[in-house]
Formats: structure tokens, sequence, C-alpha cells
């Protein structure tokens, strides 16, 4: 209610079997939001900083996180990224590896490519709109403001080298970040 939460495109998320969801990340609130109008359950990576303090371990796991050391080839993570979507888990990933400074999408990690040349699970694009003016970096708390949410078609990305596979996701999620913000 706070956010006036439009979502769409949610034809495009299977019904089953594993599958990344890409997107921007533009606040604390994105993993919160992209999980709202979904039907299936979301697995996230998050940095591993997060899961310091007990509570937010037990949090962040409860919700179906799993920690990433950024900065560094995380096998660990990859591991487990790989595992659940084999298991058949919609994983959440934020190319961009952090979130946005200033509302724009950021420059793209290769994570991705990492998790799904070994995966071979379709990418699904997605795009959060105004989750940064709601709750920016530099804010400690969130106010109320309109946040959209628009998933694109699944991609089948398997052909692609690395390089490839991560311009790819870079000019598809930029391409319907813009569409998306000239909605607004």
């Amino acid at each position: 209610m706070l956010f006036d939460l439009k979502v769409d495109g949610l034809e495009h998320i299977p019904a089953n079997g594993g599958a990344i969801i890409a997107c921007n990340h533009q606040s604390y609130l994105d993993p919160i939001l992209m999980n709202v109008r979904l039907r299936r359950p979301l697995s996230y990576i998050a940095k591993a900083e997060l899961f310091k303090s007990r509570f937010m371990n037990w949090l962040l796991r409860s919700v179906g996180a799993f920690p990433v050391h950024q900065g560094t080839t995380d096998v660990h993570a990859v591991r487990q990224s790989i595992q659940r979507l084999r298991e058949g888990w919609l994983l959440n990933i934020y190319p961009e590896g952090a979130r946005s400074v200033d509302g724009e999408i950021g420059q793209m990690q290769r994570g991705i490519a990492l998790i799904d040349r070994r995966a071979h699970v379709p990418v699904l694009p997605a795009v959060i709109v105004g989750a940064f003016e709601a709750w920016p970096l530099y804010r400690s708390f969130p106010r109320p403001g309109p946040i959209r949410i628009r998933f694109g078609p699944p991609m089948n990305l398997a052909n692609l080298n690395s390089e490839q596979l991560v311009a790819t996701v870079d000019r598809t999620l930029r391409m319907m970040f813009d569409e998306l913000r000239g909605e607004r």
C-alpha cells in the first residue's frame, strides 16, 4: 500500500523449473518487492556481511537467501546457486552486484554468466523503477512512492560466451528500464 506497487509480465514466470530472475538493484526493498506477486518462492543471493548478526542470518535464510562474498569468485555461492536452480528454484540475481547509487543501472558483473553457463536455465529479465526514490542508498528509512516492476520473457543464453551473456542481459535490462521509466 505504501508503494502503490504495480507488477506486469507475470505471465513470463514459468510455473515450475529453475530460472534466474536478473534484475536491476535500486534499494533494500527490491528482494521483498520482487516476491510480492509471484506464486513461487524466490531464492536470493545476498552479500555475506548481511549474515553477520544472528537475527539477520536467521531472517535472510528463512526467506531463501544465502551469502556470497563479493569481490571474489565465491565458489560456494556459485555451487549453491546451481544446486538451487537444479532443484527448480527461481533465483533472484542482481547482476550489478550492489544497489544503485543514483537510481540508474550500474555496470554488470560476470557472476550471472558463471552461474547460467553451468546451470543451463532460462534468464528472465526484470526491472524495478521507483524503489530508489522510495528508499535510496543514503536514506535510513523508506518513504511512500509508486514502484513498478516488469518481468520480461525468458531468454535462452546457452549459446553465448560469458561476455555476450553479460552484454545481452545488460542491454535487455537497460532497454526495459528506460521503457518502464518512460511509462511512469
